[in-house]
């Protein structure tokens, strides 16, 4: 187990060893959540935005059969016929 020590300034190093192992260099944001019984740190990784333009064919509807409408989609509806 690793350990750091909080400067008068209140910055702490990670170990050089753990930076490595996660990818951390300078600049990376980390996110601090409280627990109960201390601190949790989490590397932040931003998620890149999208355009919607860009997830044009990402899902595709069937070539053949028959038109659905939302009706067809009722929960209630369903278990009815499986019972």
């Amino acid at each position: 187990m690793s350990t750091m020590t909080i400067s008068s300034k209140g910055q702490m190093v990670l170990p050089a060893d753990i930076r490595k192992r996660l990818g951390l260099m300078a600049g990376t944001q980390m996110e601090i959540i409280e627990e109960a019984d201390g601190v949790r740190l989490v590397v932040a990784r931003p998620t890149p935005t999208t355009q919607i333009a860009a997830c044009v064919g990402m899902v595709t509807a069937p070539k053949k059969g028959q038109a659905r409408s939302l009706a067809d989609f009722d929960a209630a509806k369903m278990l009815r016929k499986t019972t």
